[in-house]
Formats: structure tokens, C-alpha cells, sequence
């Protein structure tokens, strides 16, 4: 029986942790003082024959089992109109989302971001507290400059007098690189993941996807297969890895009911092409517990969809001639869902600090519900619709 690869995500035991089972000491809130046993979970890729990966199935501590797939960058494009990106002194995209009148600046929250790494040497990094884990197998800095835009957008500095970033006082940046020239794997995001939830982050931003029509192409041009079943097999692998995300995020937020959670944001997608034809949500922002991000643009009856972002969205931010950190220095303006995506996870920033100011603590389903339920459809272009815009732009506390 010849092997194949596959990630398998495993519980290290079976013990799921409830109110009433944890056995802690219940403070005076009516909340556990301490945590009791929780799943530790073990992510790994591995070669498997029929019958093994029968038995990985059959074991109760195995949570998903799928097929590594290409990652590849949700792909920006360079921003035909540059005056829209900027508003005086503030990118609009700062401005939309109400960062400007915000009392929270991000202290005290540790946001990762799961990208191409970051341009360490940028002064809209200068001072941050960063730390960095490389996924691929090429060097640990940004060749690309699609990681550096995005953490500028959701930490970055002033940068020529022009402010970019939405959440400027994160104490924390974890920086994973999951993406190169070589682009990336499922398999590696999924780690990814771990890791940065390991780590403390509070919320994680992904401008990434999986490269469904790549890994077709591969089974066809790479394996000698006719593209009928080429296409089914890649289906069965891309559902399998939707079924894998949502088998993470729901473990990380069922690991430690009571301690700090995390939010998980990413780009719903470009590959619309409207009016002609709208794409669903791709994963991993298909994901359960994944919030997905469609990219909005300015227009003279207020903000719109843009043409390329994809459809089912559960909120949306800027994505059009948005202005951030450029690799080497100074400023590049960008569109694409990717640059939606941080301004929402600087958004889940804010909402995390106001939460942890109040409670003492942040939990993934606060946070959530609070980034969806605040979002709004105030300022959009008659026409807009739900499935397009999701419950409308985010909003800042």
C-alpha cells in the first residue's frame, strides 16, 4: 500500500473540560480560580498507507484528518489612486473604522500576524515589542512586503507624519512567517495558529488562502491526472481542510474556557470579479470560528464592495487605495481583502483592551460577538447587501 501525506490533528487525551468538571475553586464571579486539565493538542504531518489512516480515524483523540494544500497570498494590486489613500494627516481607512475617536490604542493586547514575515528595519516598527518563528525554509525576512503592509495597517507607527496603524500600542507582535517565494502550506498555517494562541495572542490576522485552483494544476501537470478527478480529489481536500480549521479553532477556544482568548481574522478572498461573476468565502476564513473579512472602497454615495472581494463575508473594512508600511521604507497603497483584514484584527485590538480593562480578562467569545454586533451599515452606498458586506464595516470602541 503506497503512503500519503496528511496533517493530523490529535488531543494528547480525551478529557473535555466543562464548568463543573474542571475542579477549581470558584471565586466570588461564580468563574474557576485556576484551570484544571485541558486537551493539549498535537499538530503533525505524516505518511500514512489506507490501513493507518483507518486507525488515526477510528482513535477518539483524533480531531480532523486532511491533505496538506498549497497556501498562497491573497494578492494584493497596486492602487490606481493614491490621493484616496491618505486623508490629511490619517489613511481613510483609520478614519472609516473610527480608530481616530477611539479611547484604546491596543495596550496590553498581543495581536500575531501570519504572513510573510515583517520588515524589522521599517520605522513604523521602531520600539515594538516583536517576536518572530519562521514556518517556510527560506530566510526569516519579509521578500514581499504583503506581512510588513498588513502589521502596519494593524500596529504600525506614524510614518512621514501620516498615520496607518489602527491598534498603535500593542505590547505584543508575534510575527509568524508562513508564506515565501516558495508560498506555503496548509499544514504550516495550522501550526501557525498554535503557535501564536500558545504565545498569548489575543488575536490573530491571516491574509491568506488556500490555493485550490494551484493544487488542481499540481494534480494534473505535476501527478498525470485527467482534471476530472483531479478536481474531485482537490475538492475532498479543500473541504477536509475546512473541516481541520474548525477542528483547531474550536480546540484553542474549548483548551481554556477561562483564561484569554483569541480571535482569529482573515481575508474572505479576491477572486470575485464583479458584476460578471461573485466567489463564497474561501477557507481558512471559511473556517468556523474564523471571522471573514470583505474589502470595502470609497465612491461619491458612500462605501461599496469592492469589485474582487468575496461573497458571505461576516464583517468588512477598507480594502481599496489603502496606504501602509512599504518594504525598505516609506508607504505603499494597496487593494485587496488582505488589507481588510488588519484593519479588523486593530479593530479586535481595541475591543480586546476595553474588555481586559473591564474584566480583567478577554474572551473569544466576548470579543467576538462585540467586533459583529458593533459593525455598521451607516455610511454604505444604496444597494449594499448582506452577503456582500457582512453585519457592514467594523467599528472601534
Amino acid at each position: 500500500m503506497s503512503d500519503t501525506q496528511y496533517i493530523v490533528l490529535r488531543a494528547q487525551d480525551n478529557f473535555v473540560p466543562t464548568f463543573d468538571n474542571l475542579g477549581a475553586s470558584r471565586g466570588s464571579s461564580g468563574v474557576p480560580s485556576t484551570a484544571g486539565p485541558v486537551e493539549e493538542i498535537e499538530i503533525s504531518e505524516v505518511s500514512l498507507n489506507k490501513r493507518e489512516m483507518g486507525d488515526l480515524r477510528r482513535d477518539p483523540q483524533t480531531r480532523a484528518i486532511a491533505p496538506p494544500m498549497p497556501l498562497k497570498l491573497i494578492e494584493p494590486e497596486v492602487s490606481a489612486d493614491s490621493n484616496a489613500a491618505v486623508a490629511g494627516s490619517t489613511t481613510w481607512g483609520v478614519d472609516a473604522v473610527g480608530a481616530l475617536n477611539s479611547l484604546y490604542d491596543g495596550s496590553g493586547v498581543s495581536v500575531a500576524v501570519l504572513d510573510t514575515g515583517i520588515d524589522l528595519s521599517h520605522p513604523a516598527f521602531a520600539g515594538a515589542a516583536i517576536t518572530r518563528k519562521n514556518f517556510t525554509a527560506e530566510g526569516d525576512d519579509d521578500i514581499h512586503g504583503h506581512g510588513t503592509h498588513c502589521a502596519g495597517t494593524i500596529f504600525g507607527q506614524d510614518v512621514n507624519g501620516i498615520r496607518i496603524g489602527v491598534a498603535r500600542s500593542v505590547s505584543h507582535a508575534l510575527i509568524g512567517k508562513v508564506l515565501g517565494e516558495g508560498q506555503g502550506s496548509s499544514a504550516n498555517l495550522a501550526n501557525a495558529i498554535n503557535w501564536a494562541v500558545e504565545n498569548g495572542a489575543n488575536v490573530i490576522s491571516m491574509s491568506l488562502g488556500i490555493d485550490f485552483p494551484g493544487f488542481v494544476d499540481y494534480l494534473v501537470n505535476q501527478q498525470g491526472m485527467d482534471i476530472n478527478p483531479a478536481t474531485s480529489i482537490a475538492l475532498e481536500a479543500y473541504r477536509a481542510n475546512i473541516n481541520l480549521y474548525s477542528a483547531l479553532t474550536t480546540m484553542l477556544q474549548a483548551r481554556n474556557p477561562y483564561a484569554n482568548g483569541a480571535v482569529i481574522v482573515a481575508a474572505s478572498g479576491n477572486e470575485s470579479n464583479r458584476p460578471q461573476y461573485e466567489i463564497a468565502v474561501a477557507p481558512p476564513a471559511a473556517g468556523n470560528g474564523v471571522i471573514s473579512v470583505g474589502a470595502l472602497q470609497q465612491g461619491a454615495d458612500g462605501l461599496s464592495v469592492a469589485s474582487f472581494s468575496n461573497t458571505q463575508c461576516n464583517v468588512s473594512a477598507p480594502g481599496v487605495a489603502v496606504s501602509s508600511a512599504a518594504l525598505g521604507g516609506g508607504l505603499v497603497s494597496w487593494n485587496g481583502t488582505s488589507m481588510a483584514t488588519p484593519h479588523v484584527a486593530g479593530i479586535a485590538a481595541l475591543w480586546a483592551q476595553k474588555e481586559l480593562q473591564e474584566s480583567g480578562r478577554i474572551t473569544t467569545q466576548n470579543m467576538t460577538a462585540r467586533i459583529l454586533a458593533m459593525a455598521t451599515r451607516i455610511g454604505m452606498a444604496p444597494g449594499a447587501e448582506l452577503e456582500d458586506i457582512g453585519n457592514g464595516i467594523v467599528q472601534a470602541p
